[in-house]
Protein backbone atom coordinates (compact mmCIF):
# COMPACT_ATOMS: atom_id res chain seq x y z
CA UNK A 1 0.00 0.00 0.00
CA UNK A 2 2.25 2.73 0.62
CA UNK A 3 6.59 2.43 1.24
CA UNK A 4 7.29 5.59 3.60
CA UNK A 5 5.33 6.76 6.63
CA UNK A 6 5.91 10.46 5.88
CA UNK A 7 4.32 11.63 9.67
CA UNK A 8 6.22 10.29 12.08
CA UNK A 9 8.23 11.49 15.26
CA UNK A 10 10.47 9.99 18.04
CA UNK A 11 10.89 12.06 21.20
CA UNK A 12 9.22 12.88 24.30
CA UNK A 13 5.78 14.38 24.76
CA UNK A 14 4.43 17.21 27.30
CA UNK A 15 1.09 15.67 27.68
CA UNK A 16 0.95 12.34 28.37
CA UNK A 17 3.72 9.11 28.83
CA UNK A 18 4.92 7.74 25.24
CA UNK A 19 5.96 4.00 26.12
CA UNK A 20 7.60 3.97 22.76
CA UNK A 21 8.80 7.00 20.90
CA UNK A 22 12.38 6.14 19.97
CA UNK A 23 13.82 5.26 16.80
CA UNK A 24 14.23 1.68 17.30
CA UNK A 25 10.68 1.38 18.64
CA UNK A 26 9.72 3.12 15.26
CA UNK A 27 11.79 0.72 13.47
CA UNK A 28 10.19 -2.23 14.60
CA UNK A 29 6.75 -0.78 13.85
CA UNK A 30 7.60 -0.11 10.26
CA UNK A 31 9.11 -3.56 9.72
CA UNK A 32 5.34 -5.19 11.28
CA UNK A 33 3.45 -3.03 8.69
CA UNK A 34 5.75 -3.96 5.94
CA UNK A 35 7.26 -0.36 5.52
CA UNK A 36 10.73 0.30 4.51
CA UNK A 37 11.16 3.94 5.82
CA UNK A 38 9.75 6.72 7.76
CA UNK A 39 10.11 10.72 7.00
CA UNK A 40 11.01 11.61 11.23
CA UNK A 41 10.21 14.70 13.28
CA UNK A 42 11.94 15.54 16.88
CA UNK A 43 8.60 15.28 18.80
CA UNK A 44 9.65 18.03 21.80
CA UNK A 45 10.79 20.68 19.37
CA UNK A 46 7.38 21.16 18.32
CA UNK A 47 6.62 23.40 22.31
CA UNK A 48 10.73 24.45 22.29
CA UNK A 49 11.12 28.65 21.36
CA UNK A 50 14.27 27.34 19.70
CA UNK A 51 14.11 23.90 17.75
CA UNK A 52 17.34 23.82 16.63
CA UNK A 53 19.39 22.16 19.66
CA UNK A 54 15.61 19.42 18.89
CA UNK A 55 17.38 19.23 15.39
CA UNK A 56 20.74 18.10 16.61
CA UNK A 57 19.45 15.23 18.17
CA UNK A 58 17.17 14.29 16.01
CA UNK A 59 20.30 14.09 13.43
CA UNK A 60 22.41 12.36 16.20
CA UNK A 61 19.50 9.91 17.37
CA UNK A 62 18.81 8.83 13.43
CA UNK A 63 22.12 8.69 12.46
CA UNK A 64 22.69 4.56 12.41
CA UNK A 65 19.58 4.20 10.71
CA UNK A 66 19.40 6.74 8.09
CA UNK A 67 19.44 4.16 5.61
CA UNK A 68 15.28 3.98 6.37
CA UNK A 69 14.92 6.89 8.95
CA UNK A 70 14.80 10.17 7.41
CA UNK A 71 14.96 13.83 9.48
CA UNK A 72 12.18 16.25 9.10
CA UNK A 73 13.77 19.19 11.40
CA UNK A 74 11.64 21.62 12.83
CA UNK A 75 11.55 25.28 11.87
CA UNK A 76 10.40 28.35 13.92
CA UNK A 77 9.67 31.02 10.91
CA UNK A 78 11.05 34.39 12.37
CA UNK A 79 13.22 33.05 15.40
CA UNK A 80 16.78 34.26 14.71
CA UNK A 81 18.74 32.84 12.25
CA UNK A 82 15.48 30.44 11.17
CA UNK A 83 16.64 30.12 7.68
CA UNK A 84 19.99 28.71 8.92
CA UNK A 85 17.96 25.53 10.11
CA UNK A 86 16.61 24.69 6.37
CA UNK A 87 19.96 25.02 4.91
CA UNK A 88 21.47 22.38 7.70
CA UNK A 89 18.42 20.21 6.61
CA UNK A 90 19.69 20.45 3.40
CA UNK A 91 23.04 19.59 4.01
CA UNK A 92 21.53 16.74 6.19
CA UNK A 93 19.61 15.12 3.26
CA UNK A 94 15.99 15.93 4.76
CA UNK A 95 13.08 15.59 2.08
CA UNK A 96 10.97 17.96 4.02
CA UNK A 97 10.62 20.41 7.42
CA UNK A 98 8.00 20.74 10.22
CA UNK A 99 6.54 23.83 11.40
CA UNK A 100 4.04 24.30 13.75
CA UNK A 101 2.31 27.61 13.56
CA UNK A 102 -0.51 27.26 15.95
CA UNK A 103 1.65 26.27 19.03
CA UNK A 104 4.25 29.54 17.92
CA UNK A 105 0.48 32.04 17.19
CA UNK A 106 1.73 32.55 14.01
CA UNK A 107 -1.25 33.85 12.16
CA UNK A 108 -2.13 33.07 8.16
CA UNK A 109 -1.01 36.49 6.58
CA UNK A 110 2.06 36.94 8.82
CA UNK A 111 4.76 37.66 6.60
CA UNK A 112 7.30 35.23 8.48
CA UNK A 113 4.77 32.63 7.57
CA UNK A 114 4.64 33.38 3.72
CA UNK A 115 8.59 34.03 4.06
CA UNK A 116 8.87 30.35 5.27
CA UNK A 117 7.01 28.91 2.60
CA UNK A 118 8.89 30.36 -0.04
CA UNK A 119 12.38 29.82 1.95
CA UNK A 120 10.74 25.94 1.99
CA UNK A 121 10.32 26.35 -1.83
CA UNK A 122 13.94 27.70 -2.85
CA UNK A 123 15.27 24.78 -0.82
CA UNK A 124 13.56 22.15 -2.45
CA UNK A 125 11.98 20.90 0.84
CA UNK A 126 8.57 19.96 1.81
CA UNK A 127 7.03 21.02 4.32
CA UNK A 128 4.95 19.57 7.01
CA UNK A 129 2.13 20.94 8.84
CA UNK A 130 -0.22 18.87 11.79
CA UNK A 131 -3.22 20.18 12.16
CA UNK A 132 -3.33 18.28 15.79
CA UNK A 133 -1.58 16.10 17.85
CA UNK A 134 -4.42 14.67 19.73
CA UNK A 135 -8.36 14.47 19.89
CA UNK A 136 -9.62 17.90 21.74
CA UNK A 137 -11.17 15.55 24.16
CA UNK A 138 -7.95 13.78 25.49
CA UNK A 139 -6.12 17.22 25.93
CA UNK A 140 -4.72 18.34 28.89
CA UNK A 141 -5.77 21.65 30.38
CA UNK A 142 -2.22 23.56 29.68
CA UNK A 143 -2.21 22.61 26.40
CA UNK A 144 -4.05 25.54 24.89
CA UNK A 145 -2.81 25.82 21.53
CA UNK A 146 -5.48 25.51 19.07
CA UNK A 147 -5.66 23.55 15.67
CA UNK A 148 -3.74 23.96 12.60
CA UNK A 149 -6.56 26.39 11.02
CA UNK A 150 -7.24 25.91 6.92
CA UNK A 151 -6.48 29.62 6.53
CA UNK A 152 -2.68 28.88 7.36
CA UNK A 153 -2.62 26.10 4.45
CA UNK A 154 -4.32 27.93 2.25
CA UNK A 155 -2.38 31.49 2.85
CA UNK A 156 0.81 29.81 2.21
CA UNK A 157 -0.25 27.49 -0.97
CA UNK A 158 -1.26 30.65 -2.23
CA UNK A 159 1.21 33.19 -1.72
CA UNK A 160 4.46 30.39 -1.90
CA UNK A 161 5.63 27.84 -4.17
CA UNK A 162 5.78 25.68 -1.31
CA UNK A 163 4.34 21.57 -1.51
CA UNK A 164 2.82 20.42 1.63
CA UNK A 165 1.73 17.76 3.98
CA UNK A 166 -0.84 18.38 6.10
CA UNK A 167 -0.49 15.28 8.70
CA UNK A 168 -3.53 14.16 11.19
CA UNK A 169 -5.84 15.92 8.94
CA UNK A 170 -9.90 15.72 9.54
CA UNK A 171 -12.06 15.64 6.99
CA UNK A 172 -13.76 18.67 7.32
CA UNK A 173 -10.05 20.52 7.01
CA UNK A 174 -9.29 18.57 3.79
CA UNK A 175 -12.27 19.61 2.05
CA UNK A 176 -11.85 23.48 3.31
CA UNK A 177 -8.44 23.44 2.49
CA UNK A 178 -8.77 21.76 -1.01
CA UNK A 179 -11.78 23.22 -2.25
CA UNK A 180 -11.04 26.43 -1.60
CA UNK A 181 -7.26 26.33 -3.28
CA UNK A 182 -6.80 26.74 -7.63
CA UNK A 183 -5.94 23.17 -9.14
CA UNK A 184 -2.43 24.63 -9.79
CA UNK A 185 -2.78 25.33 -6.08
CA UNK A 186 -4.50 21.85 -5.16
CA UNK A 187 -1.27 19.92 -7.10
CA UNK A 188 1.25 20.90 -4.39
CA UNK A 189 -0.71 20.03 -1.20
CA UNK A 190 -1.20 16.51 0.26
CA UNK A 191 -3.03 15.25 3.35
CA UNK A 192 -2.29 12.20 5.35
CA UNK A 193 -4.98 9.21 6.16
CA UNK A 194 -4.21 9.19 10.10
CA UNK A 195 -7.44 10.99 10.86
CA UNK A 196 -9.73 9.81 8.41
CA UNK A 197 -12.66 7.20 9.41
CA UNK A 198 -13.78 3.90 7.83
CA UNK A 199 -17.38 2.73 8.59
CA UNK A 200 -19.63 4.13 9.56
CA UNK A 201 -18.55 7.34 8.61
CA UNK A 202 -16.33 6.20 5.53
CA UNK A 203 -14.43 9.64 5.48
CA UNK A 204 -11.42 7.73 3.87
CA UNK A 205 -13.72 6.18 0.57
CA UNK A 206 -15.85 9.69 0.74
CA UNK A 207 -12.47 12.14 0.16
CA UNK A 208 -10.96 8.99 -1.94
CA UNK A 209 -14.20 9.54 -4.22
CA UNK A 210 -14.21 13.30 -4.09
CA UNK A 211 -10.53 14.46 -3.83
CA UNK A 212 -8.76 11.84 -5.00
CA UNK A 213 -6.13 9.35 -3.92
CA UNK A 214 -3.23 11.11 -5.57
CA UNK A 215 -3.84 14.24 -2.97
CA UNK A 216 -3.26 11.32 0.09
CA UNK A 217 -0.39 9.78 1.61
CA UNK A 218 -0.53 6.88 4.41
CA UNK A 219 0.51 8.52 7.30
CA UNK A 220 0.24 7.12 10.85
CA UNK A 221 1.29 10.17 13.29
CA UNK A 222 3.18 7.78 15.06
CA UNK A 223 3.62 7.25 18.36
CA UNK A 224 0.63 9.15 19.31
CA UNK A 225 -1.27 6.63 17.07
CA UNK A 226 -0.89 3.60 15.97
CA UNK A 227 0.43 2.37 12.31
CA UNK A 228 -1.46 -0.54 12.13
CA UNK A 229 -4.72 1.74 11.38
CA UNK A 230 -2.90 2.30 8.14
CA UNK A 231 -3.72 -1.25 6.89
CA UNK A 232 -7.15 -1.55 8.73
CA UNK A 233 -8.36 1.92 7.42
CA UNK A 234 -7.34 0.16 3.54
CA UNK A 235 -8.93 -3.45 4.32
CA UNK A 236 -12.33 -1.32 5.52
CA UNK A 237 -12.72 0.42 2.08
CA UNK A 238 -15.96 -0.07 -0.09
CA UNK A 239 -14.51 -2.55 -3.64
CA UNK A 240 -15.07 0.96 -5.48
CA UNK A 241 -12.17 2.27 -4.12
CA UNK A 242 -10.34 -0.28 -2.47
CA UNK A 243 -7.82 -0.61 -5.74
CA UNK A 244 -7.19 2.82 -6.10
CA UNK A 245 -3.77 3.86 -4.87
CA UNK A 246 -2.48 6.44 -2.64
CA UNK A 247 0.63 8.72 -3.61
CA UNK A 248 3.70 8.23 -2.04
CA UNK A 249 6.03 10.39 -0.06
CA UNK A 250 8.82 9.84 -2.29
CA UNK A 251 6.24 11.42 -5.12
CA UNK A 252 6.58 14.51 -2.61
CA UNK A 253 9.72 14.66 -2.61
CA UNK A 254 10.49 14.28 -5.98
CA UNK A 255 7.77 17.02 -6.83
CA UNK A 256 9.43 19.51 -4.26
CA UNK A 257 13.05 19.25 -5.57
CA UNK A 258 11.66 19.74 -9.32
CA UNK A 259 10.12 22.80 -8.39
CA UNK A 260 13.22 24.37 -6.60
CA UNK A 261 12.84 28.11 -7.04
Amino acid sequence: MTRIDPHTWIGGYPWRHLPSSDANSLLVALEREGLVGAWVGHLPSAWWRDPALGNRDLVALLAPHRERLTPAPCVRPGWPRWRDEIARAVDVGAAAVRAYPAIVQLGPEDPDWIALGDEVARAGLALILTQRFEDLRQRHPLDTAGDLAPAHVRAIARATGAHLIVGSASRAMIEEVHWGLTAAEQSRVWYDTAWLWGPPEDELAHLMRTVGPSRLLAGSGWPLRLPEQLHAARDLLPDDVKSLVFAEAESVREAARAHRQ
